[in-house]
């Protein structure tokens, strides 16, 4: 009863949306921390809305996770990033 951190089962396609000011470099830079974790992330699986005013860019990226500590470890690094604002 112990073991079951989490309800997600995985392997599995899980969305990740992360929000930073609107950079050039931005959804880039994402893709990059996320391929750390998973170096075969696929970057056409990442859907872009800028905010209404354009000051702020939400990206969502739907990463196949293998278990809860890649998972764990891919919120850590893009929280930790200083471009990032929101990980949701």
């Amino acid at each position: 009863m112990a073991e079951q951190e989490t309800l997600v089962e995985f392997p599995c396609d899980f969305p990740i949306k992360v929000m930073g000011e609107t950079r050039d470099e931005f959804a880039q830079t994402i893709i990059d921390v996320i391929r750390i974790h998973d170096d075969g992330f696929d970057a056409t699986k990442v859907e872009m809305r800028a905010s209404s005013a354009g000051k702020y860019l939400s990206l969502t990226c739907t990463v196949y996770v293998t278990s809860k500590p890649q998972l764990d470890d891919i919120y850590r690094a893009l929280t930790a990033h200083p471009m990032v604002k929101f990980v949701l």
